[in-house]
């Protein structure tokens, strides 16, 4: 494998990064990049390796030596600081990030995402390790314009709707509103990673991811995860699309939203992980503002990308609204639009998303057709009573 280069021209040193949460769908795509692209080593850190066993079976394949799995689950495991220090670098992608479980599991939301994050982040700065903490896009809440007039020609002023790491407030609902639950969490895990940085000298980058999308995402309910769990939103439509269901639009589907990539976002990561003097102390949106659309059109789209991978007609009533206190339960909130400022990353990493949201869903829906089209019929035929 020929010398890597970074963004300055200094060859790239081989090194050794701890992935938590490595065997998400993040994850997955990031091990398969650092496997395919790079020579460096990387420790597997995760509860499952369904979607990284392509990499680690079997002894033949190239990078075979390279990559190392090990169970554990971070908030009981005393192996972990071990780990951490036998790498230059920690990735942390562990997290629960499921809208459905915000309000309904607020506990385990906050739990995991502030309280189980504190041991990683404390042995990477005792330890003097570098740390990407891997954030959300949540943790700007709602934006400035969401509170103007719905008239007021404000609306359309950038200003009050595009967000900057550097700039933009955190705005949450009321506390009744347990939908901000993982917000809140993520944005004090944020906190105390920039304070140590402040403090402590710990060397960090923080990824807020917007809408990261493509094969291996979430789950496709009772077929390789809980019959009763609700996924986001693409994997959602994806189960009604498979299903020859209609789409379920949550308060009418108005909400709007960015859709990136994942090997795009992937490309990012790679940047953040190789050129650590770009990248050390800097908040990174990683996402693509072209690929804005509301819910309801995103449900469309779908629609159509699936009957052209699929070769099955659309449903004549292909939508189904509801309300989020029907999808959701009780003490739901969203928020209005997210719009991800690019220039911190393109200014620092170079980086810009390339595909297109069509492309995207595609690529996306060829895999979930391919996937899980015959097990999703095979779960939908009833057994005959004898």
């Amino acid at each position: 494998m020929a010398t890597r280069m970074d963004l300055d021209g200094r060859p790239i040193k081989p090194m050794t990064i701890c992935m938590i949460g490595a065997g998400g769908f993040i994850g997955s795509h990031l091990c398969e990049k650092l496997m395919a692209e790079t020579p460096h080593k990387v420790l597997a850190l995760d509860v499952y390796n369904d979607k990284i066993k392509h990499l680690l079976e079997p002894d033949s394949l190239p990078w075979a030596g390279r990559i190392q799995f090990h169970r554990l689950n971070i908030k009981q495991d005393s192996r972990l600081e071990g780990l951490i220090k036998m790498a230059d670098l920690t990735i942390n992608l562990a997290a629960i990030c499921t809208p459905a479980d915000y309000n309904t599991r607020p506990l385990d939301t906050i739990y995991s995402n502030f309280i189980d994050a504190l041991p990683v982040v404390k042995y990477c700065s005792e330890n003097n390790k570098r740390l990407i903490h891997f954030s959300t896009c949540e943790v700007y809440g709602k934006t400035i314009g969401s509170f103007l007039p719905k008239d007021s020609p404000l609306r359309l002023d950038p200003a009050y709707y595009v967000l900057k790491e550097d700039a933009s407030p955190c705005i949450f609902g009321p506390i009744e509103k347990q939908r901000w639950s993982y917000a809140c969490a993520k944005q004090l895990i944020e906190r105390l990673v920039y304070a140590e940085g402040a403090e402590n000298g710990l060397e960090f980058t923080i990824v807020r991811p917007f809408n990261w999308i493509g094969p291996r995402m979430d789950f496709i309910p009772g077929i390789d995860g809980p019959s009763e769990g609700v996924p986001r939103v693409l994997a959602c439509f994806s189960n009604n699309l498979l299903r020859r269901e209609p789409l379920k639009l949550v308060d009418g589907g108005q909400s709007q939203r960015t859709f990136v990539y994942i090997k795009d976002a992937i490309e990012a990561v790679l940047l953040m992980i190789e050129n650590p003097d770009r990248a050390n102390g800097q908040i990174f949106n990683v996402g693509n503002p072209n690929n804005e659309v509301t819910v309801r059109q995103l449900a469309e789209m779908m629609t159509e990308v699936y009957s052209k991978v699929s070769g099955e007609p659309a449903l004549e009533v292909p939508t189904i609204d509801v309300s989020s206190k029907e999808f959701y339960g009780e003490g739901y909130d969203d928020s209005d639009k997210r719009i991800p400022d690019m220039t911190i990353i393109n200014r620092q990493l170079g980086w810009n998303p390339k595909t297109s949201l069509w492309d995207l869903l595609e690529s996306t829906l060829t895999y979930q057709h391919r996937t899980y089209a015959e097990a999703v019929k095979k779960s939908m035929v009833k057994p005959v009573a004898s």
